[in-house]
């Protein structure tokens, strides 16, 4: 597969300083065929890291190269020195302990790998523009910009709706524990299966409705305090039981596993790479030219998503360029309507997809797959995060549009990514903490592992997939074949997982202020570089900024 699978073999590039953020960046371009080259401690511009090109066999030698500094605080006029500060300062902390009534760190370095993952996406868009006849950038993200990222929905909520975002009561539940001990956490999205599934444990209906709508709500809120009952009817059963009666109503299951490092099946790749097509360059719109600073403008994608995992990988795309056009079923995406609402629309929904365009078709319907293919016809990336089956049922899977689109990058954001033997349970977040060993490695010293309801796999596994969009349309522009990218949640897992191993967080305690109130952040003025306000919500702006690579390297500097 070559330069399919490693779209960046021939390029050398050269790493500065030792935060996990840098080392992060350099094994995903290694990943991808890089050869990367480490150097002594950052630049005083880059106090987390430095990047930058130095070869690239495929760019003419007068060509400029890519390069990418990282920051702590970046453009947050809030000192941060470190992961802790960053968690404390950027509302991480206050997110994550909102289940359980006060703030508390997150046991991951995940701002920083979040952070290390966008530095890797900026060198790849970078390399991207230039092949394209772009101008090389000079890109720079920030540790911080990555914890706002992280939390642009929950910074929306709390803009366009204070009061709706007060803490839990120091208990929370899932997971819920069985007879015999076994602590598990569920998943539907169906009211029915919620109610079937609780009605076979014996539990009351009075409880069953009380607890649907803050379980529900619970990937919005970061809180899920159910009534006793629901625990107390958990309680009466042994696990297989339990699990029968999930297996009966629809409802998903899986133990929370006590193992951090849970063996994983291995995979070739953060996202599978393979070709889809043998053309090449059948036609010019692999190399549209380049528009504007952003890598990717000029570019359209087209996107099937809902939730966080899909939209949020769209919206990065979009923030590095590209046209963004959602295909939502007639009437528009349900998540619209969903409250709090910013000016006529969900400020949850906007945080993750405004600026994007929609294009309506009921993709079950002969005539709604021909709207999507007329659309389809002219995008460079087709992005879908449905379950297992649903393309194909859809005649939209990667085969289907190579027939009609050979060029196109077709991006799967999954769940499992095989992590999971079959039959496989739904891919959602809490799901893949819970078996991977997420919730296990969040443990506290004498608490049971559980989940973090800050949606962390959602958001990792979005930037992964949009990472391995943009590396996928360096080897379509490198190759010209279509391109087929795979990715998942417990991708995200297994990234912050290796992460933890080859760094674990700082036990000393932060130095900047603990964030405890999202909506009085994104209105500090020390803060106004970090969030954008429609005037009836705020969100997080673009992790990166690009601009045009005039200045020297701090090696030239040297």
């Amino acid at each position: 597969m070559g330069l399919t699978a490693h779209p960046l073999d021939g390029t050398v590039v050269r790493a500065l300083g030792d935060s996990l953020a840098v080392r992060v960046a350099a094994a995903r371009l290694r990943a991808l065929g890089c050869v990367v080259e480490t150097g002594d401690a950052a630049p005083p511009d880059a106090p987390a890291g430095w990047l930058g090109v130095v070869q690239a066999s495929f760019v003419p030698g007068d060509r400029g190269l890519p390069e990418c500094r990282i920051c702590w605080s970046g453009p947050v006029r809030v000192p941060m020195a470190g992961e802790r500060d960053v968690q404390a300062a950027c509302g991480i902390m206050h997110v994550h302990g909102r289940a359980t009534g006060a703030p508390r760190v997150l046991r991951v370095d995940f701002a920083s790998v979040c952070a290390g993952v966008l530095a890797a996406q900026a060198i790849v868009a970078g390399l991207l523009a230039v092949v394209r006849g772009g101008t090389a950038v000079r890109a720079a993200t920030s540790v911080a910009q990555a914890a706002a990222l992280a939390l642009t929905q929950y910074v929306a909520v709390a803009t366009s709706d204070p009061a709706g975002c007060a803490p839990g009561t120091g208990e929370r539940t899932p997971p819920f524990r069985s007879a015999d001990g076994v602590r598990f956490e569920i998943e539907t999205f169906a009211a029915e299966n919620w109610l079937a599934f609780w009605t076979a444990l014996g539990a009351g209906r009075p409880a069953i409705v009380a607890g649907w709508p803050p379980f529900q709500q619970r990937f919005a809120t970061a809180v899920c305090v159910l009534p006793p009952a629901l625990a107390d009817a958990a309680a009466g059963h042994a696990y297989p039981a339990v699990r029968a009666a999930a297996h009966a109503a629809g409802v998903s299951i899986v133990e929370v596993s006590e193992d951090p490092a849970r063996p994983l099946p291995p995979l070739a790749s953060p996202w599978r790479l393979r070709p889809t097509t043998s053309a090449v360059r059948a036609d010019g719109r692999a190399h549209r030219p380049v528009m504007g600073h952003a890598p990717l403008g000029g570019l359209c994608v087209v996107e099937a998503t809902n939730r966080v995992q899909g939209p949020l990988a769209g919206h990065l795309l979009g923030r590095l360029g590209a046209e963004i056009v959602r295909l939502e079923p007639p009437g528009g995406d349900p998540m619209r309507g969903v409250p709090p609402m910013a000016g006529g629309c969900s400020a949850r929904f906007l945080a993750l997809n405004r600026g994007k365009g929609a294009v309506e078709a009921d993709l079950k319907t002969r005539a709604g797959r021909e709207t999507a293919l007329r659309v389809l016809a002219s995008s460079d990336v087709f992005l879908q995060n449905w379950p297992p089956g649903r393309a194909g049922r859809f005649a939209l899977d990667a085969g289907d549009l190579a027939a009609v689109r050979p060029g196109l990058v077709y991006a799967h954001a999954g769940g499992w990514a095989e992590a999971h033997p079959a039959p496989q349970p739904m891919g959602t977040d809490y799901l893949v903490q819970a078996y991977t060993g997420i919730a296990a490695l969040l443990a506290e010293d004498g608490r049971p592992p559980a989940p973090t309801l800050l949606t962390i796999t959602d958001v990792l596994g979005a930037l992964i997939s949009a990472e391995g969009t943009v590396a996928g349309l360096l080897a379509r522009a490198r190759t010209g074949t279509g391109v087929r990218v795979e990715t998942g949640l417990a991708d995200a897992a297994r990234l912050l997982r290796d992460a933890h191993a080859d760094h674990a967080i700082a036990e000393t305690a932060p130095t900047a202020p603990v964030v405890s109130d999202l909506a009085a952040m994104a209105a500090d003025p020390a803060y106004e570089a970090l969030f954008e306000s429609d005037g009836e919500a705020a969100y997080s702006r673009s992790p990166w900024t690009f601009a045009p690579r005039h200045s020297r390297t701090p090696e030239e500097d040297a």
